[in-house]
């Protein structure tokens, strides 16, 4: 019997506040899991369900990228995690019923979270041009709407192919592979809006565009150096990781505006202490930096590293720097050049802090550096990671156990995606080996990205968005402009497993394509099948999902592309997507062919612990980089400044989020309950602004185009943030973000630094 769905949209702009909390996880975080869990599954469900999440023959969770450890807990899950299960897994159905009583115009008018909480999608839906609503229509009928639309196109280019973190390793390299032979690169992703800095940089710098650490490493670290990152709330999983770590006796230095209840005490719900007691202290030296001063804070700290070496030999790893790295003179002359006075300006730091790091790091022999999303979208965010990469050289802290560069992905199999083809700007040696192994000539000219996708649409130079899972609409930037290029196209298609805004924000047609999530089985024509997924570490195993699917009208993600690309291409390719569509072991098998590192794929991936791609810097020091050693950089230090009047905003999740989907209405840690129109603003600053605690205001960006965007109706709250500095949360403040604002050499967008006003609109 299927669960009741809400009755209504709750209202979310006249949130509880209380004080911050100072520990995550713990009892609390059971009680909610479950009660989320049962809500949406019931009973029976959630214990046969939650019991596979993580596990060697189960399904990868559909939220983080955390790797698994080798040895597994039972419950192989976090608070979060279990809310992205019971999402997927819910009871809810959303039939042709359902569209049928309600048009689009009404579900414009609806919540993400009421969207997201009417449960899963059971059939193809078309709108045709001009319709108010969606109604049914067959597999056959959607294949041929899309197939139609594509081949009307003068340029195949005039199609952007989007794709989410969640498809997985197959499901991406068939799209990939679709999108080519139509002939186009316009293959934008999520790690365009998020991680696109890090790989940036770390190719340049490193050669490889990943991290170079392992889940093992964690555990052999003197020191963890946390930097704009809340794995309590997006990552919670990896607080295991650092308890162990703290364990085994390494030191943690958490870099962030906020102060965040997970990386303060971690309260592990898989044991008694972390149940009953009061858990484990994580952070050793909390570091409250003003947003975006992190490239300043690191040049400072490897200035005073190279002092520290003209007077005690062995401070730096001189036979390393001499052996495997190029360009230090150029860069130690830009450190040295480092100002104490512009650092504390542009961190909001006092010097006893930073003197305490420095300590911190001259006592470690073996550093890793993980951050998130708070170093990858400013404008000046790959300098800030190619100054992070530089720290770490300096004592040769890369190619060595307990050592490396960590940037944590948020979305499960995002890293896998791009490793898969997913990628604008696809390798000549990649393009290469797809046309040997498959016999046509792929497109060579770069492609849109996410900001370029949306230029393209806005300017009628793209006509058809077709979105292999995800919300683009509310994960975009510039909301305004987003949507009025959504709605400019001739034809939007979502494969998806829920509603979502994007599917209310649609072109002149507009197709939602149901598909299989991950807990559920998976059966073609080939027999039962498993897909495979990369975490955040560059491991790959499967993921074999148990539940019996929502719909018998769903397709998986490999067979929607497979069928779809025998219908645009037709008998003119040669590629076997029959075969494909039957068995996924020949997908693999490709793969094998194409991508280094997966030779054997087949026969690796029945490990149940999977295996390590390779990575030539962690594995044998050594860097395919254009100078064949991992480069020092020397950037000129950047950091954002607000006039006066203004704060400097980053938007964030809630505890109740995982990216664009909505799971509750609260933020636990932080104090906020039943709503999330709020601005976390420091109380000086707020005063100076003359907004009490409690009052209300719209938040108005400032940006050089002159264009005034605006986020009405945002209840103030007195926060410990930064001075200088605000919060809230996305995707209601995404209008905000100016779509060419964004990171040099990335294009990622700047949604960590936006500078705002805040008009009161209401008292307190």
């Amino acid at each position: 019997m299927a669960a009741k769905p809400p009755a209504g949209d709750p209202v979310q702009d006249a949130p509880e506040v209380a004080p911050p909390q100072h520990a995550a996880a713990g009892l609390p975080a059971v009680g909610h899991s479950l009660r989320i869990a049962q809500q949406q599954m019931g009973v029976r469900r959630t214990a046969l369900t939650l019991l596979q999440v993580n596990q060697k023959k189960g399904f990868d969770c559909p939220g983080c990228a955390w790797p698994e450890p080798d040895k597994r807990h039972a419950a192989e899950f976090c608070e979060n995690g279990a809310k992205a299960v019971a999402e997927e897994a819910t009871l809810r159905r959303v039939t042709p019923d359902f569209f049928a009583a309600h048009p689009v115009a009404d579900l414009a008018t609806r919540s993400g979270y009421w969207l997201g909480q009417q449960g899963r999608l059971t059939q193809p839906m078309y709108l045709p041009e001009g319709a108010e609503a969606y109604e049914p229509v067959s597999w056959d009928r959607a294949f041929d709407i899309i197939a139609d639309e594509l081949q009307a196109l003068a340029s195949p280019d005039e199609a952007v192919f989007y794709t989410s973190g969640r498809t997985s390793n197959e499901a991406a390299f068939l799209y990939q592979l679709f999108a080519r032979e139509f002939g186009t690169n316009n293959l934008p992703d999520c790690s365009n809006m998020c991680h696109e800095s890090s790989g940036s940089a770390l190719t340049e710098t490193l050669g490889v565009g990943k991290g170079s650490v392992l889940l093992e490493d964690l555990y052999k670290a003197d020191l963890i150096v946390v930097a704009g990152q809340n794995p309590g709330t997006n990552h919670p999983r990896m607080l295991s990781a650092l308890e162990k770590a703290k364990t085994n006796g390494a030191k943690i230095i958490s870099i962030n505006p906020l102060p965040e209840a997970g990386l303060e005490r971690f309260k592990n719900p898989q044991n008694a202490k972390g149940l009953a007691g009061g858990g484990t202290s994580l952070t050793d030296l909390f570091l409250q930096i003003r947003i975006g001063g992190d490239q300043a804070f690191f040049r400072l700290l490897n200035k005073l590293i190279l002092e520290a070496s003209d007077n005690a030999p062995g401070v730096i790893d001189e036979d390393f720097i001499a052996k495997h790295t190029h360009g230090f003179e150029d860069f130690a002359a830009a450190a040295r050049d480092a100002d104490w006075d512009e650092t504390l300006r542009a961190t909001g730091l006092e010097r006893a802090d930073i003197d305490r790091a420095l300590s911190m790091v001259l006592a470690s022999k073996r550093t890793i550096v993980c951050w998130a999303m708070g170093l990858t979208q400013h404008k000046h965010s790959v300098p800030t990671i190619r100054e992070v990469v530089n720290f770490l050289l300096l004592r040769g802290n890369v190619g060595r156990p307990g050592a490396g560069v960590c940037p944590v992905r948020g979305h499960s199999n995002v890293q896998g995606d791009r490793t898969m083809g997913i990628f604008e700007r696809p390798a000549p040696a990649f393009l290469d080996a797809l046309e040997k192994e498959f016999g046509f000539a792929p497109p060579r000219e770069h492609g849109f990205d996410v900001v370029r996708a949306i230029r393209a649409m806005r300017d009628g130079e793209a006509k058809v968005f077709f979105a292999m899972g995800g919300n683009f609409v509310a994960a975009s930037p510039d909301t305004d402009v987003t949507e009025a290029a959504m709605r400019a196209a001739r034809l939007t298609v979502h494969v998806s497993t829920k509603l979502n805004r994007s599917h209310v924000v649609t072109g002149a047609r507009a197709l939602i394509l149901p598909t299989l999530g991950r807990t559920e089985r998976d059966v073609q024509d080939g027999g039962p099948q498993f897909v495979t997924v990369e975490d955040s570490m560059g491991m790959v195993h499967a993921s074999r999902g148990r539940l019996e699917p929502a719909s018998p009208h769903l397709l998986s993600e490999p067979a929607i592309v497979a069928r779809l690309a025998r219908r645009v291409l037709g008998p003119r390719s040669t590629t076997p997507w029959e075969e494909f569509a039957k068995d996924y072991a020949a997908i693999r098998d490709r793969i094998a062919a194409v991508i280094p590192g997966f030779e054997d794929f087949n026969a690796k991936v029945s490990d149940p612990s999977g295996f390590a791609l390779p990575h030539a810097p962690r594995d044998s020091r050594s860097f395919p980089t254009t100078t064949g050693k991992a480069n020092f950089t020397d950037a000129p230090v950047e950091y954002p400044t607000a006039p006066e009047g203004r704060l400097l905003l980053q938007t964030l999740r809630s505890h109740d989020q995982y990216n664009t989907t909505i799971y509750g209405l609260d933020d636990r840690y932080r104090g906020i309950k039943n709503g999330r129109r709020v601005v976390l603003v420091h109380p000086e600053d707020a005063r100076a602004l003359g907004l009490a605690d409690g009052s209300y205001a719209d938040l108005i960006s400032e940006w050089t185009d002159g264009v005034e965007r605006r986020a009405p109706g945002f209840r103030v709250v007195h926060y410990p943030t930064a001075r200088g500095c605000a919060a809230a949360y996305y995707p209601e403040t995404n209008v905000l973000v100016p779509l060419d604002a964004t990171a040099d050499t990335s294009n990622t967008p700047a949604s960590k630094s936006v500078v705002v006003r805040l008009e009161q609109t209401r008292p307190a």
